[in-house]
């Protein structure tokens, strides 16, 4: 489990963020669940596109670059994407998608340009 902090904004963005290693698991993201709890997520890395086929709930999602020493920028933001919209195009300089609930990116203020730091937690 990992944790995602807004350094430029001194915010917490997700609490407990499960990561998605795998194929498999990049592949199924949120399928088949019906919900994100408040402060959660799905780290997808090495990513920069998503889709939102079969998904159940819409999400705001924040695509971030590759890492550096203090953590990954913010490349791109989506807000409140609705289910079964289809694919999120290519978002330029990402290595990564952060899947949030919608209202995620409001209430930590999160942008483009911010710096995003992720931790592992135990």
């Amino acid at each position: 489990m990992i944790s995602a902090v807004n350094l430029t904004r001194h915010t917490t963005v997700a609490a407990e963020i499960e990561p998605a290693h795998s194929l498999w698991a990049k592949f199924m993201g949120l399928m088949g669940r019906a919900t994100l709890p408040p402060s959660t997520g799905l780290w997808l890395p090495g990513t920069n596109a998503i889709h939102m086929m079969f998904m159940r709930f819409a999400i705001d999602c924040i695509f971030l670059s590759r890492p550096d020493p203090e953590g990954r920028r913010v490349v791109s933001v989506r807000r409140g994407l609705r289910p079964w919209i289809g694919v999120v195009w290519f978002a330029r300089g990402a290595d990564g998608v952060l899947e949030l609930p919608v209202g995620t990116l409001d209430s930590t203020g999160t942008q483009v340009g911010d710096l995003v730091r992720l931790e592992e937690i135990e």
